[in-house]
């Protein structure tokens, strides 16, 4: 695994653990699984839409639909349940924005 022992690889937990604590390692652990989840039924669902174009009804009503809303790109869509689901991440991009934000104005 990347030429990395298994001393290296308790190394490397003990940091974790002493950077983001016990009681935080759950939540991370678990949103980094739902973000992989989604991105995963994210990738199913762009590979089967050129499989359901052969569909009589479910192709037409598939693009009405889409129609009625902008469609998402793939990293908009992993970017978004990321933020949904790992915490900290949204407080994180919203510092970024405002930050960019003041840089502009002090152009």
């Amino acid at each position: 695994m990347f030429g990395l022992g298994p001393t290296e690889l308790i190394i490397i937990a003990v940091i974790v653990l002493l950077i983001f604590g016990a009681k935080r390692l759950p939540d991370i652990g678990k949103g980094l699984g739902g973000a992989i989840r989604e991105f995963r039924n994210v990738k199913k669902e762009l590979t089967s839409d050129g499989t359901d174009d052969k569909d009589g009804n479910g192709g037409e009503a598939e693009k009405a639909s889409s129609t009625d809303t902008p469609p998402q790109t793939l990293e908009a869509k992993v970017a978004t349940k990321v933020m949904e689901q790992v915490p900290g991440v949204k407080k994180v991009m919203d510092v970024k924005k405002k930050a960019e934000t003041v840089k502009n104005l002090l152009k």
